[in-house]
């Protein structure tokens, strides 16, 4: 791991020992920096701290060394991509084919928040925000994936029904907490949503009940969509929404403290 790596990992974390931040930030060694503190030099949000062992939150405190304010040269990203078909949704790919990252050009590094298929179309979400990628893509966060479908057949009454109570697969029962048909689609296009991030979720459950899918996209993730994003295009998310997905990660906190 080169220092970038280090740099970028410890700041994912939610706080940071203040000795650690002033090195990370290049005011000088761990142990040059506890003498710093230790001399009352140092404040954080206007308060001198003299506390070894005390901890900073790098994205939301103001850090100052004799009067003079520091921060590590690090930004966090937040990306929404209309991925296209035939993208591969890694970093790089060894057989060169087309990755997501082709698509999304930008200085710092990024990465996707989960995975869609190769065939699979939509909303993916990029970032370098370590902590918010963990938690939108953990099993306990129950994130709102929507996805519609389109079948080879059209879909009974009944089969929809049984999407919403559930189907065994190989790894457990899965359930849509919406299914419907799309109308005027002749009951081919149905409209699904799930709460899970298994892989081939969706396929997996129609393929379970004799349906193959044409084509499948992936309209909407945690309350965020596509709108006025044009398929291989991209754009940055606005801090609405970035709080909008931060405040998904801290209900979930207090429901599981």
């Amino acid at each position: 791991m080169d220092r970038l790596e280090t740099k970028d990992t410890e700041l994912h974390q939610e706080t940071l020992r203040l000795n650690r931040y002033l090195a990370l930030a290049g005011v000088g060694s761990r142990r040059k920096n506890d003498e710093l503190i230790l001399s009352g030099a140092v404040r954080v949000n206007g308060t001198i701290v003299k506390e070894l062992g005390s901890k900073v939150d790098p994205g939301r405190d103001r850090v100052t060394v004799n009067g003079k304010p520091v921060q590590v040269a690090h930004r966090f990203l937040y990306i929404l991509l209309n991925k296209p078909k035939d993208c591969i949704t890694t970093v790089r790919d060894e057989r060169g084919r087309t990755t997501v990252m082709d698509l999304v050009r930008v200085r710092d590094r990024v990465y996707p928040v989960g995975r869609l298929d190769r065939d699979t179309t939509g909303i993916l979400l990029l970032t370098n925000d370590g902590d918010l990628a963990h938690g939108l893509t953990h099993p306990s966060s129950e994130i709102e994936k929507m996805y519609r479908a389109r079948l080879e057949k059209g879909i009974t009454d009944d089969d929809l029904q049984r999407l919403r109570r559930g189907v065994r697969l190989s790894d457990g029962p899965a359930k849509a907490r919406e299914a419907a048909v799309i109308p005027g689609t002749r009951r081919k296009e149905v409209f699904l949503t799930v709460h899970e991030g298994r892989n081939h979720l969706v396929k997996r459950m129609f393929d379970k009940l004799g349906y193959t899918i044409r084509q499948l996209e992936r309209v909407g993730f945690a309350g965020l969509t596509t709108e006025g994003v044009a398929r291989g295009k991209w754009r940055f998310l606005r801090q609405s929404e970035v709080q909008h997905l931060k405040s998904l990660m801290d209900k979930k906190k207090h429901t599981h403290a």
